[in-house]
């Protein structure tokens, strides 16, 4: 999920529409149901599949699509000197979000992983104010930062019914991944943004992730494979294809088009569709501290992302 934050172009070109009109709204709409499902697609291929393992392999196949699509425009694949360090960076970073996020989802809920996850764009607002320059904290993104905290407190002061003393490991996991995700937006911003195009800082985060993940997944899961059936394969292919690269790409398509800030705002609509399939589809608990903490961290994410979106 990095690249859905950082992976464009902040500045607006003179062809960009500075509103989003119906068409970019329900587009935004879909795409954010697609990443909320997302989380349901890794908890059915935890069943028969590593879960690193599974995010490396995520990679490989999300990389090897954008690879055709850069040969097929006729674009290079990659950056010499210090541009491909940086891409190399973000690599790590990014593998170092899906390690946490996919290893999490064996001990966590998804309705709890897609709040926890969703702290990113509070990391990313700290970040800015101290790496990036007029992009300071204000009155009130501190609120937003105030309510997606109060909103994280609520979801470690209950837990559901059948959870296992290991669930706290999985949601420090998800915690640890948002934080890579907000390092990596502010990474992007600071050293790429406007400097590659954005097909490359795309391509950067999987291909620079996928030998990260292998040596994470070699060290930490014994066995890659345990078994593979239709349902598995459905959702490593949706995992890879319809998340891991067609959703991103129409993102980037987007940002070109439109304001990435008011885009941004959209983002609170995720941790709400992730919630919502994981109580409806995997029968998981709406507790009482989800329904205090998910408009929280949502109005967080609004609140953050309002002021540049108004600007």
């Amino acid at each position: 999920m990095a690249g859905v934050e950082g992976g464009g172009r902040d500045k607006m070109t003179s062809e960009s529409k500075e509103y989003l009109d119906l068409k970019a709204i329900l587009i935004m709409v879909v795409l954010t149901s697609i990443w909320g499902f997302n989380y349901i697609a890794v908890k059915f291929s935890n069943q028969g599949m590593a879960p690193i393992f599974t995010s490396a392999i995520r990679s490989v196949i999300a990389s090897a699509c954008g690879v055709i699509l850069c040969l097929w425009r006729g674009e290079r694949l990659f950056h010499t000197g210090i541009m491909l360090f940086h891409g190399f960076m973000v690599g790590l970073l990014f593998g170092g979000e899906f390690a946490c996020i996919y290893f999490g989802l064996l001990y966590t809920d998804v309705a709890r992983s897609v709040v926890l996850v969703y702290m990113s764009p509070f990391v990313t607002a700290i970040g800015a104010h101290f790496f990036l320059k007029g992009d300071r904290l204000t009155v009130l993104k501190s609120v937003g930062l105030g309510l997606a905290f109060l909103g994280i407190v609520f979801v470690f002061g209950g837990k559901p019914k059948s959870a296992k003393e290991t669930m706290v490991v999985g949601d420090v996991l998800q915690l640890l991944a948002a934080v890579f995700w907000g390092a990596t937006t502010v990474y992007i911003k600071r050293f790429m943004a406007g400097k590659v195009e954005v097909i490359h800082t795309f391509l950067y985060q999987l291909i620079f992730s996928i030998p990260i993940l292998f040596a994470v997944s070699f060290i930490l899961e014994t066995r890659w494979i345990m078994r593979i059936d239709t349902m598995i394969l459905a959702s490593l292919f949706y995992q890879s294809f319809i998340q891991g690269f067609l959703s991103l790409m129409v993102w980037f398509r987007l940002i070109h088009g439109y304001s990435v800030s008011r885009l941004s705002a959209f983002t609170f609509f995720t941790p709400i569709f992730g919630t919502l399939f994981g109580v409806l589809l995997l029968g998981e608990e709406f507790t009482f501290s989800l329904m205090v903490s998910l408009p929280l961290v949502c109005a967080g994410i609004f609140l953050v992302n309002w002021k540049r979106a108004s600007a």
